[in-house]
């Protein structure tokens, strides 16, 4: 490694990341049960410095250190603020749940800070060594979570799923970054780049290498027909566990797989687009589908995210700065999936968690601002204007029509239209069917406050669309490469 490369100020926000998590490991080990409130607040003052760290060292121009192999550009600096705000809120609507369930403990915060820290590596990485290792950093911290209800055999089962089928996964992508590493000498995705497009010896290798790197991405985006786990553990998981595993690794798996197939693979374009688009239809296909016969409310929001993650996968085929639209979708299904998991976590309480489709059974009579918030939910993920899931879903369509995939275009808007219906079919539980639970749990001010902030973001984010896709298309012409 170059000794002139170690600029660390580019990786301020991780180091100050690393050195608040180990502070709230130590501290939270001298704590009582009584007093995890500590942990709720330090944890949440990390992530603000955190942020905070971002923005003292964003720059306009990308910026690379450690020969290469970490990068600091629009892309990463777009992606960490977001997954920084996500998992704040993340952490303010699961405080009361957890509490009530006795899992309000360090584990929960320290394991996310550690995902956490996995997701920036993995959206700076600018060498297979970094991301991969940034990709398990979050994988273990994800398997110990869903486990986090050591009583419940139910998460324990889901935790082993995704434990099995995720080092499976990973164990493939290993392979693939193997045999790419064999056929063009090196692991940095920008000299990657540079030796693909100087020539190859063996490109039969690098071939054989994406399809591996392919099922890898597809895996950690839970794209059919590597989605097999998702149903299983936004249902086994604890809600607030769901809640981020839904939310910003998201976001993450994005901009890694923005960083492989653009930095590194971009001279496989054709090969990888063919991959994206088969796997692109099967997740809309099957997700929407699925989703349509779940009672579970839970488990239809996981085969719903197959099917949104089908339309950031379509965003790819469109090239490098294309990619924009997909950056845009994942941001905004970010925000719009927190909303969905808090308000169900707000109207859980200890006897009970509100999960099925059933517990939401006239919520407009027993809590009007929670079904209204729910409402809003539901018709951005359907894509209904005014709200931003209409806008995300337009900027994909609209690059597929002038890409010249039609086909895939009118696809996608019919598969919009299959999810649209089992979308509604919770508003009308909502607001037409009779109240089978009377039971109103009061909740917390300060979550209902934040959640509230969370979902007119989305009604605002709709009416003014263009100022959130500008941040998005400045992100990705600013990347490095």
């Amino acid at each position: 490694m170059n000794t002139n490369s170690l600029n660390l100020l580019p990786a301020l926000p991780e180091i100050v990341l690393l050195c608040g998590l180990f502070s709230v490991l130590l501290i939270d080990l001298w704590l009582k049960d009584g007093q995890r409130r500590v942990t709720h607040y330090l944890s949440l003052l990390v992530l603000a410095l955190a942020a905070a760290a971002q923005c003292y060292v964003w720059t306009p121009v990308a910026v690379s250190i450690f020969s290469d192999m970490y990068l600091s550009d629009g892309l990463s600096q777009l992606a960490k603020l977001t997954m920084y705000a996500a998992l704040a809120a993340a952490f303010v609507y699961a405080a009361p749940y957890n509490r009530v369930r006795s899992i309000f403990g360090g584990e929960f915060y320290t394991l996310s800070l550690f995902g956490l820290t996995g997701m920036s590596m993995m959206a700076s990485a600018g060498h297979f060594l970094v991301a991969y290792i940034g990709l398990e950093l979050l994988s273990l911290s994800l398997y110990a979570m869903i486990a986090l209800r050591r009583d419940s055999a139910r998460s324990a089962e889901a935790a082993l799923k995704y434990f099995v089928l995720g080092a499976r996964a990973s164990g493939l992508l290993l392979y693939g970054v193997s045999m790419i590493y064999g056929a063009t000498g090196s692991l940095n995705f920008a000299t990657i780049l540079a030796n693909s497009y100087s020539g190859l010896d063996q490109p039969w290798l690098m071939k054989l290498g994406l399809i591996f790197v392919v099922v890898g991405i597809a895996f950690k985006l839970g794209a059919v027909p590597f989605h097999m786990w998702v149903p299983d553990v936004y249902e086994g998981a604890p809600t607030s566990v769901a809640a981020i595993v839904g939310s910003a690794p998201k976001m993450a798996a994005a901009v890694f797989a923005a960083r492989i197939l653009y930095g590194a693979m971009d001279n496989e374009h054709a090969d990888w687009t063919q991959m994206l688009a088969v796997i692109a239809v099967a997740s809309l296909l099957v997700g929407n589908l699925a989703a349509i016969m779940q009672t579970n409310l839970k488990r239809m929001l996981a085969y719903s995210t197959v099917s949104h993650m089908g339309f950031v996968l379509l965003a790819f085929l469109g090239g490098s700065i294309s990619f924009s639209a997909g950056l845009y979708y994942a941001l905004t299904y970010v925000a719009t999936a927190l909303v969905g998991f808090g308000v169900l976590m707000q109207l859980s309480d200890e006897t009970a968690d509100c999960e099925t489709i059933a517990d939401l059974a006239g919520l407009n009579q027993r809590n009007a601002w929670y079904a209204f918030l729910m409402l809003l939910t539901m018709f951005s993920m359907a894509g209904i204007p005014p709200l931003v899931g209409f806008y995300a879903k337009l900027q994909v369509i609209q690059l597929l029509v002038g890409k010249g995939y039609l086909w895939l275009a009118v696809f996608a808007v019919v598969m919009s239209l299959i999810g649209a219906f089992y979308y509604l079919r919770v508003v009308r539980t909502i607001y037409f069917d009779e109240p089978q639970n009377v039971r109103i749990r009061p909740g917390s001010a300060v979550a209902k406050a934040v959640l509230s902030a969370n979902a007119l973001l989305l009604l605002l984010w709709g009416i003014l669309p263009q100022s959130v896709m500008d941040w998005c298309v400045q992100a990705v012409q600013t990347a490095a490469g």
